[in-house]
């Protein structure tokens, strides 16, 4: 069964569903912390699998998009999907902007500052560059850190198989980034900004470090998504800024999402650059602050209340 209800529905209670995929179809710990504060405000909450043709989404007041991170080699069916679906958060276009990864050449563009990115499109040749270095290979459609390698441009060895990296998701037709790893992450970690609703647009919840992930190349599937080394971090000032430059320039105004997380590494010269920004299924790492379960719950209030 896909539908899993945590709470006894009666008259006039708020119905949301929390969207998952299969694999994960009673979300994972971190995001079932929401369920006590939610059906303590008197909200009926049910876990929903994306893809589950018997969901009736327009049953439900709110529908909240978790964890669908089975979505990365369909997005077109999820994309397709997010546009049926009526009170959906984050919104069905933010969902289609924000899951390919190419939004990162808007936001550059806008002057927030950014991981260098190239981009290679299928059936494009690609060479590695001819300065060493260490460099990252994704798709550009990806959740969960799959399909992603780095690569030492030192090594021969490495050459190739970052050569065979963009070859083979070139043959999948699938649009490849090629990004310097920036170094600072072995030491600083990556630093991921949580934001809430709030009555007049998102709010700064809370920060958390993500300790370093890649450490080689890409050896093929391993699982849903790669484990994280988590832990709570303060924001710094200059963080801050960066993280409101990038939500300032989401297409149709950052006043209408739910949540978002600003990912970020120190660049070269130590100032935060932004690596990912995550409008549509992020984890929100709810169980590293004090109180973020409850300021999730009141977005979700808040967005009941007055819909955007």
């Amino acid at each position: 069964m896909t539908e899993q209800h945590h709470h006894q529905s009666t008259r006039g209670e708020p119905r949301v569903a929390l969207v998952t995929c299969a694999e994960l179809s009673d979300l994972d710990p971190d995001e079932r912390l929401l369920f006590a504060p939610l059906t303590g405000r008197g909200v009926s909450v049910t876990v929903a699998v994306w893809d589950d043709p018997a969901v009736d989404w327009a049953a439900y007041d709110l529908v909240v998009i978790r964890s669908p991170w089975d979505y990365a080699l369909r997005r077109d069916e999820f994309v397709a999907w997010a546009d049926t679906v009526p009170r959906l958060v984050n919104p069905a276009d933010v969902v289609r902007w924000n899951t390919d990864k190419r939004y990162l050449g808007e936001l550059s563009a806008a002057g927030v500052p950014t991981v260098p990115t190239g981009w290679v499109l299928p059936g494009e040749s690609w060479e590695p560059p001819a300065t060493h270095g260490e460099y990252v290979v994704k798709p550009a459609v990806s959740a969960g850190s799959q399909d992603t390698g780095r690569y030492d441009l030192a090594d021969p060895g490495h050459r190739e198989l970052a050569t065979a990296h963009v070859r083979r998701l070139s043959r999948a037709g699938r649009v490849t980034m090629v990004q310097p790893y920036l170094t600072a992450v072995d030491t600083a970690g990556e630093t991921a900004l949580l934001y809430l609703a709030g009555p007049d647009g998102l709010r700064f919840s809370h920060a958390i470090r993500k300790g370093p992930m890649l450490t080689g190349p890409d050896l093929g599937p391993d699982g849903l998504y790669k484990v994280e080394d988590i832990s709570s971090r303060a924001a710094t000032p200059d963080q801050l800024a960066v993280a409101e430059r990038a939500l300032a320039a989401v297409p149709g105004g950052s006043e209408r999402l739910l949540y978002a997380r600003v990912d970020l590494i120190p660049g070269p010269d130590g100032s935060p650059v932004l690596v990912e920004l995550e409008l549509t299924e992020p984890s929100l790492f709810l169980g590293y602050a004090d109180g973020a379960p409850g300021r999730l719950a009141e977005a979700i209030l808040t967005h009941l209340s007055h819909p955007r």
